[in-house]
């Protein structure tokens, strides 16, 4: 059984070569290539303080030096930090072996090159509810980022996992982010060999390997072609996601849809909070679920031709839409897109670089909680009583709350 007490203990495998982003390793280990004038392993430091981490423990090989000069013992970032350097040849199932006496019962352990905006309290709700001895992240990989390496079953267990990517029927990669029994590590021989492939078949055979599915792009430094998109979300451009009909226009009568510019109603202050987003040099992106398309109200044309008139009256009024996405499908059709559920989320996240952590969902109704919740995102209520304007200033100036932050921590 798993301990109730969450673990505030990190471990961290930054000892590999990282020959893929040679020629720049070749003087530097991958986890301190620099974007926005910090080293990657940086900002994992600091989100794993923020997490509620006080202790990280770093396993060295190559190059240690570089990080241990940087960070020290961690006092400048308010967190404590631990090194375990061993020969740079070590697999990851070795390094982590060696360092046996220094892990807590209960640990999360990352690899050095995978950022993902995490939320550890979540996270640790999920595996203390499963009672499995570890649990892997796993981006959901719909989008087909890269290649698939693992299953998950309807239970949330790890069924099939495959290091070659060849098996049929895989769904989902292996982020890292583990949360860790240590008696998992005596699951390793002391050949020198790889964690994954030595723990990972152990623990499905004994159906011990939970999953926390995201949807949420993870970023990486472990190759060439993966650092301009990193480059890009680390910049954390300031967002915000808005609903629609409730937000930004005077909301029709249930089961009924703006089928025209004429049916459009702006509601009081809405153009004025878009000013102020785009003079604070925040992105706007719509979110809105639209089943009108599905059920014949409206058709796509005639939403388009409205969405031009908002985008149109919005810039007159100095302010910018950057995007609009809609689900068109009826309540009952069981797509990923339609709020309460993610989806129109996740695809804005991966399409505009978002850290959904750090960026507000603005609503008026209890699916856009639910939605944001899903998607790891803050979320305030836009009411009679607290217009879409009055959010607007309070997240301006950083004084914007949660809403029902408790009401919507178990929706997935």
């Amino acid at each position: 059984m798993n301990s109730k007490t969450r673990s505030t203990q990190a471990v961290i495998l930054a000892g590999g070569q990282g020959t893929r982003l040679g020629p720049i390793t070749n003087t530097i280990p991958k986890p301190m290539v620099e974007f926005h004038g910090k080293p990657f392993l940086e900002y994992l430091v600091e989100v794993l303080r923020d997490q509620g981490f006080d202790r990280i423990l770093l396993l060295l090989g190559y190059l240690p030096d570089k990080i241990q000069d940087y960070f020290g013992d961690g006092g400048d970032w308010g967190i404590s930090i631990q090194y375990s350097v061993t020969p740079v040849e070590d697999e990851t199932g070795r390094r982590i072996k060696l360092a046996r006496k220094l892990l807590d019962p209960t640990f999360l352990l990352m690899y050095c090159d995978n950022y993902w905006p995490m939320d550890f309290d979540a996270m640790w709700r999920r595996f203390t509810d499963s009672r499995v001895s570890a649990q892997v992240t796993v981006y959901d990989n719909l989008d087909g980022y890269t290649r698939d390496n693992l299953r998950i079953n309807p239970e949330g267990l790890v069924e099939a996992y495959d290091p070659s990517r060849q098996m049929s029927g895989l769904q989902g990669v292996d982020i890292g982010f583990l949360i860790l029994n240590d008696t998992v590590v005596d699951l390793m021989s002391d050949e020198n060999a790889s964690f994954e492939h030595t723990v990972y078949p152990q623990l499905v055979a004994e159906r011990q390997l939970g999953a926390y599915v995201t949807g949420h792009r993870y970023y990486s430094v472990g190759s060439h072609e993966r650092l301009p998109e990193t480059e890009s979300f680390l910049a954390r451009r300031p967002a915000v996601l808005l609903d629609r009909d409730g937000v930004l226009n005077k909301r029709m009568p249930r089961a009924k849809y703006v089928r025209s510019w004429e049916e459009w109603e702006w509601l009081p202050g809405a153009k004025e909070a878009l000013r102020l987003y785009k003079e604070a040099g925040y992105r706007v992106i719509l979110i809105s679920n639209q089943p009108g398309i599905a059920f014949g109200d409206l058709t796509e044309d005639s939403l388009n031709a409205v969405h031009e008139n908002v985008k149109s009256e919005v810039l007159e009024a100095g302010g910018e839409i950057t995007a609009i996405y809609h689900c068109p499908h009826g309540w009952d059709e069981g797509c990923r897109c339609r709020k309460p559920r993610p989806g129109l989320l996740f695809q804005a996240q991966r399409e505009h670089r978002l850290d959904l952590s750090r960026t507000f969902f603005l609503g008026d109704d209890e699916r856009d909680g639910q939605a944001a919740a899903a998607a790891g995102c803050p979320w305030a209520q836009v009411t009679e009583g607290n217009s879409l304007l009055d959010l607007t200033h309070a997240l301006l100036k950083g004084t914007l709350e949660r809403s029902k932050e408790r009401q919507w921590q178990n929706v997935s």
